[in-house]
């Protein structure tokens, strides 16, 4: 019962986290409201025995994530962005967005669980320990997306540094 119930609040608390990130107007405050989020989901990896993933979640979101974020809304003015109103009126697009997000999450849901169970059993992953289960499994069945995904960050890099010398020459 008492797993249950940590689950629960763990599931509860991310949701209304994440709702608070999205609609608060300060977007200092908003980032505030993300660490505690990532907080949240560090404690729900620890509560599902993924402390690789819960120090990962920690380090690299909580850690590197949340202060690139501060420091692009310190950079930003904020007074300015406040008074322009370019994105009122656009609601329509972003309705029909967020309608398609939620129907591919819905078929995501329940692909996965009508779907097949993995290979690795929980007797496997005790055997082997979480790290090592999950790099094998990074490193074999799903090398390819991990390489697209490492291409796509490349660009994006490269596409923040080309913008940024465009404003600095500028």
């Amino acid at each position: 019962m008492l797993p249950e119930l940590f689950f629960v609040y763990f599931a509860f608390a991310i949701i209304l986290l994440s709702i608070l990130v999205v609609t608060r107007k300060n977007p200092v405050h908003s980032v505030l409201w993300m660490l505690l989020l990532f907080f949240h989901i560090a404690s729900l990896y620890l509560f599902l025995n993924a402390e690789f993933m819960a120090l990962i979640q920690m380090i690299v979101y909580a850690g590197g994530i949340l202060v690139l974020f501060l420091f692009a809304i310190l950079l930003v003015n904020i007074k300015e962005e406040i008074r322009i109103t370019r994105f009122i009126g656009a609601w329509p697009t972003g309705l029909t967005f967020a309608i398609g997000i939620f129907i591919v999450i819905f078929v995501s849901i329940k692909s996965f669980v009508l779907g097949q169970q993995g290979t690795y059993t929980i007797d496997f992953i005790k055997k082997e320990s979480h790290t090592k289960a999950l790099g094998k499994l990074l490193y074999t069945d799903f090398l390819y997306p991990f390489e697209i995904a490492s291409l796509i960050l490349l660009v994006a890099i490269i596409g923040a540094i080309i913008l940024a010398k465009r404003r600095i020459k500028s």
